[in-house]
């Protein structure tokens, strides 16, 4: 058990002093560092445990725009109530704000980063919290920008209420069982991106205005509920994407006002796999769903899919969309009844891709999607096809009124 300690330090210097770093160097393992409102100087070292904590509001830790500004190594560090600001600008040393290495039970809390090139940055780290940050990246272009926050072999973490603004992605790479939930992420590439990593849980998180709102690849054996991607930006950005997983439950989620709503690669990816896609909102995007390369065995399922410019869109003959469990699903634009209320179509719902509609998946004319003219056209190829159409899928119960 570590012998607790608790020092009060009073801001002797301003930033030509390290007197953090000093008071650092010479607290027991275990101490609890209290510090007072001002500036310290960065280019902190901790390689013992130790918790570091604001406790009044204007404690800030400058880097002076050299390196990482905080640096751990080791396990139970805690970093509270601090706001942590201007790290070096160098993509191959990973400036960030924190970096946290080689330990467990470490938590980080209510901390503001703001002009990092990146964010926090975990490297094989467990059993570790991050929550209620609020994270910006410098005033770089967005593909200049460092990550808000990575996971890197880093398993069994709590990541809850944290906030990217103006950063570029959110990484979870290689890392495993984490709880990531009720984050928000706006104005970035990647609000969430996942690589090689599986049992990880994503759930009530909020991402919009970002070029993509969660990408899975790679990945088996997670679970995303309850989460709203709304707006991703340009004219491929996505709501939420899976590409090489497979395990996956994708079930609960708003995807809206997105140009591809959920876009589907070579997923299930292992044999004798599924996923799950059920009870989504999929509304007012491009495309709902949007099926690429060879994308067979998912259960699609009780999904809400309403106001969209086009429900299914397969890019490639091989994705095989037919061979999915589509059923129960409710179609906006469904054109059968239900005679005997019992709110299941009479008639199967079954979509159609028309030869004479491929024009439209040019990028230079989805700028016309919506627009009354773009509306005619598609209601004009579907009443009178100059040729056979391609066959995409069948909900052979759809519903025809939203429950609940």
């Amino acid at each position: 058990m570590f012998k607790l300690l608790i020092i009060s330090l009073s801001l002797l210097s301003s930033l030509s002093a390290n007197v953090l770093q000093d008071a650092i160097d010479n607290a027991p393992d275990g101490s609890i560092l209290k510090l007072p409102a001002g500036v310290y100087k960065g280019s902190i070292v901790i390689n013992k445990p130790i918790t570091i904590i604001g406790k009044e509001d204007g404690v800030i830790i400058d880097g002076e725009g050299n390196g990482t500004v905080i640096k751990t190594t080791g396990s139970f560090i805690t970093l509270k109530n601090l706001r942590v600001t201007n790290s070096g600008g160098l993509h191959h040393q990973l400036d960030a704000a924190i970096s946290m290495e080689k330990g467990k039970h470490c938590e980080i809390s209510n901390v503001t980063i703001d002009n990092c090139l990146f964010g926090i940055d975990l490297q094989m780290i467990s059993n570790t919290i991050i929550s209620n940050n609020s994270i910006t990246s410098k005033d770089l272009d967005l593909g200049l920008r460092g990550d808000g926050l990575r996971l890197w072999y880093s398993n069994d973490n709590h990541v809850k209420k944290n906030t990217l603004y103006k950063s570029r992605d959110m990484v979870v790479w290689y890392s495993h069982g984490n709880l990531i939930e009720e984050n928000h992420g706006e104005w970035c590439r990647y609000s969430l991106h996942f690589m090689y990593a599986g049992k990880n849980w994503v759930k009530n998180n909020t991402y919009q205005f970002n070029s993509v709102g969660i990408f899975f690849m790679y990945s088996n054996d997670t679970i995303a509920t309850g989460n709203i991607v709304k707006s991703s930006l340009g004219a491929t950005g996505m709501g939420i994407g899976l590409k090489d997983v497979s395990n996956f439950t994708i079930e609960n989620n708003t995807i809206i006002y997105c140009a591809q709503g959920l876009y589907i690669d070579r997923s299930p990816f292992e044999p004798d796999t599924n996923n799950w896609i059920i009870g989504n909102k999929i509304l007012y995007n491009s495309e709902a769903l949007h099926f690429h390369s060879l994308s067979e065995n998912n259960i699609v399922k009780d999904n809400t899919i309403m106001g969209n410019i086009e429900d299914i869109v397969n890019d490639s003959r091989g994705s095989k969309t037919n061979e999915n469990e589509i059923v129960g699903n409710y179609w906006d634009n469904y054109a059968g009844f239900d005679r005997d209320e019992d709110n299941v179509g009479d008639t199967p719902h079954r979509v159609y891709q028309y030869a004479d509609q491929l024009w439209v998946y040019n990028p230079d004319v989805k700028f016309f999607y919506g627009s009354p003219v773009i509306t005619l056209l598609n209601f004009l190829a579907k009443l009178a096809p100059f040729s056979k159409p391609l066959f995409l899928l069948e909900d052979a119960k759809p519903k025809v009124r939203i429950e609940g």
